[in-house]
C-alpha cells in the first residue's frame, strides 16, 4: 500500500480509500469483514456521508467494527454533509452543518471527524455562515480538517476567502470511462468535443493549492450508467487493453483500473465502492503498480479518447 501526507495536515494516508456508501447491503458480520479486510491491506482511510443509507451506513460501520479508542486511533475518518435528502435540496447553512456534523459523530461512535466534506456546490451558500460553523467544529475539536467535493475552482476560492481553516480535499468522479478533468487539457484548442473544459482546469487547480484529489465512482462508465470492467460491448478495446496488461502484472482488471488513478502524479486518492471483500483485495494491488508512460496512455486511448 502507498501512503503519502494530504498536505496541510499531519494526516499520512492510504491512496485507497473504503467507501461506506454501499453497506447498508452486507450484514454486520459480512462489514466487520470487509473493515478488517481494508485495515489487513493497509487502507487506513474510510469516507462516509450523512446521506448514504439516511445515516444507517456510519452507523453500522460503528457497530460491526464495536468502535473503541484502541480501533478508533489506526482509522481516518471523513464524513460529508450539506445534502438535505428529506426535501431534496442542498444546505450549508450553520445550523445544518452543526447539526449534521453532531448526527455524524453520534453514529459513528467518535468525538472527532478527521475530514469533513461539504458535499456538493450549494448556490445559497453564504461562506460567512460556514466560516462559523468551521470555526466552531474546529474549535471545539470535532473536526480537524476541511473540504469539499465536486466544487470547481471558483467555487474553491469563494469557500476559501472566508474561512480560516485550509481546504486540503476535492472529492471529484473519475475513472477510466470518464475523464473530463484530464480530457480538455490534453485536447486544447482542438475544435472537438473532448477539448470543451467542463471544469474550469479543477485537476491543475487542486494541484497548485496542494488539494488532494479523492477519485469517486473509479470503475463507472460516466454518471452510474454501470462498471466499464467487463463490459466487452460497450468498451471491447478497453477491457481487452487492461486484460493484456494486468496479465503482464499478474493482477485482476479492478487493479489495472485502479493503478491507472494512481499513476497520476498528482497522488490522487481511490474511493472504493465495493461491498466484495476479494475484490477490495484486487483494488488494493492497483495501490503502487508502477505503470509505464506507454501503459498509461494506451488505456486512455482504448477508453476512446484522443491523443492528438
Amino acid at each position: 500500500m502507498k501512503y503519502y501526507p494530504i498536505k496541510n495536515t499531519n494526516l499520512n494516508v492510504s491512496n485507497i480509500i473504503m467507501g461506506n456508501m454501499r453497506i447498508t447491503q452486507l450484514s454486520l458480520s459480512e462489514i466487520e469483514n470487509l473493515i478488517r479486510t481494508a485495515l489487513d491491506e493497509g487502507i487506513n482511510f474510510f469516507d462516509h456521508a450523512d446521506i448514504y443509507g439516511g445515516g444507517e451506513c456510519e452507523e453500522l460501520f460503528s457497530n460491526a467494527i464495536q468502535m473503541n479508542a484502541d480501533i478508533r486511533e489506526k482509522m481516518i475518518l471523513q464524513s460529508k454533509c450539506g445534502i438535505n435528502t428529506k426535501d431534496n435540496y442542498f444546505d450549508f447553512s450553520k445550523e445544518h452543518i452543526l447539526k449534521s456534523v453532531d448526527g455524524i459523530l453520534k453514529r459513528l461512535k467518535t468525538d472527532y471527524l478527521d475530514i469533513l466534506l461539504l458535499h456538493r456546490p450549494d448556490p445559497l451558500m453564504e461562506p460567512e455562515e460556514v466560516a462559523e460553523a468551521f470555526d466552531e467544529l474546529h474549535n471545539s475539536g470535532k473536526v480537524k480538517y476541511f473540504g469539499v467535493s465536486n466544487h470547481n475552482p471558483a467555487q474553491i476560492e469563494l469557500l476559501q476567502k472566508y474561512i480560516s481553516q485550509k481546504l486540503v480535499v476535492n472529492q471529484l468522479q473519475l475513472s477510466i470511462a470518464h475523464t473530463p478533468i484530464i480530457d480538455s487539457g490534453i485536447a486544447l484548442n482542438m475544435n472537438i468535443d473532448q477539448s470543451v473544459n467542463r471544469d474550469s482546469s479543477i485537476l491543475e487547480y487542486c494541484r497548485l493549492n496542494d488539494i488532494t484529489i479523492q477519485a469517486w465512482s473509479p470503475y463507472q462508465n460516466g454518471f452510474f450508467k454501470g462498471p466499464f470492467l467487463g463490459d466487452v460491448e460497450n468498451f471491447p478495446e478497453l477491457n481487452e487493453v487492461i486484460d493484456n496488461i494486468a496479465e503482464k502484472y499478474e493482477v485482476t482488471n479492478t487493479a489495472i483500473a485502479t493503478a491507472w488513478i494512481t499513476r497520476h502524479p498528482a497522488n490522487i486518492q481511490v474511493v472504493l465502492g465495493t461491498t466484495n471483500a476479494q475484490r477490495l483485495k484486487d483494488a488494493c494491488k492497483g495501490s503502487d503498480i508502477p505503470l509505464t508512460r506507454d501503459e498509461w496512455y494506451k488505456i486512455y486511448k482504448a477508453a476512446g479518447n484522443i491523443v492528438p
